[in-house]
């Protein structure tokens, strides 16, 4: 057992840092690359709508419904968006105002 205990402690913290750095570069490039992903997905939602409702005021659609959803659906997106950036917000202050 304490034999174990010797060779956690071998490993010297730049030695743990250098072997952890990789991972940490994969997952910060993976969530910027969701989040980057996600953003798109809102600013089509958002230019379907605007097209949509272009359309309908131009007369090239008359399906005031679908015109009407598309909004409600850009919408809805837009503040859920909103809603998920100031949790992000209030989760970073959080982290920043922990002691060490």
């Amino acid at each position: 057992m304490m034999t174990k205990l010797i060779a956690l402690s071998a490993i010297s913290p730049k030695e743990q840092i250098a072997k952890q750095t990789p991972q940490k570069i994969q997952n910060e490039a993976n969530f910027q690359h969701i989040f980057k992903q996600a953003l798109e997905k809102v600013s089509a939602v958002e230019h379907e709508s605007d097209v949509k409702t272009n359309a309908f005021l131009n007369g090239e659609i008359t399906d005031l419904h679908d015109v009407m959803l598309t909004a409600q659906k850009a919408k809805i997106t837009v503040e859920a968006t909103v809603q998920i950036q100031q949790k992000v917000i209030d989760a970073y202050n959080d982290v920043m105002r922990m002691q060490i």
